[in-house]
């Protein structure tokens, strides 16, 4: 009964999750895609950010203080690439989320599925448990039959045993009979 009802929910829960389920695939998406356009716009800033270090640096060799001027394009830099990191690392924390997740779910679905597979084999269990039994049953009717078939051939061929040895026996009585009268004549 109680692996009925298990198969049963099972069965209805499908029809519940694919509700939940085209919501739930928009909002993984929408966190995927926030996730890569955070990661492309830190690529972008770093890359902005190099690109402007490069050009300060060309522009600091032209001033009368040179090394305060690349000191500051440093700074600047390292604001920027610090800036890019935090997006890129904001990005990949939702991403992992989003895995996370998904592990979750893939985990929730295996153990449904492993508690079906259990209420079915407790299902099949008696039905097996009795195809069994009237295999053996059928498998003892036909030894049994054979057995009776191997007893009967083995008295028919003592029977038959019987039979030729009386008639050797028989036979060898005329023998002996013809010989006694032919030595008698």
């Amino acid at each position: 009964m109680a692996a009925r009802l298990i198969a049963l929910l099972l069965c209805s829960l499908p029809a519940f999750a694919a509700e939940g389920d085209t919501a739930a695939d928009a909002d993984r998406a929408s966190r995927l895609d926030r996730a890569t356009a955070l990661k492309a716009d830190a690529a972008a800033r770093r890359q902005r950010a190099n690109a402007l270090l490069e050009s300060q640096q060309a522009d600091c060799a032209k001033r009368f203080r040179v090394n305060a001027c690349r000191d500051d394009a440093k700074a600047e830099h390292l604001e920027a690439i610090l800036e890019a990191r935090r997006l890129e690392d904001e990005g990949e924390a939702i991403e992992r989320e989003v895995h996370r997740e998904d592990a979750a779910q893939r985990e929730v679905e295996r153990t449904a599925e492993a508690k079906r597979r259990e209420a079915d084999r407790a299902e099949r269990e008696p039905r097996v448990a009795a195809e069994r039994q009237n295999a053996e049953e059928a498998t003892a009717r036909h030894l049994a039959e054979k057995e009776k078939k191997a007893a009967e051939g083995a008295r028919r061929k003592a029977v038959e045993a019987e039979k030729q040895r009386r008639k050797q026996a028989e036979h060898a009585a005329r023998v002996a009979e013809k010989k006694q009268r032919a030595e008698q004549k």
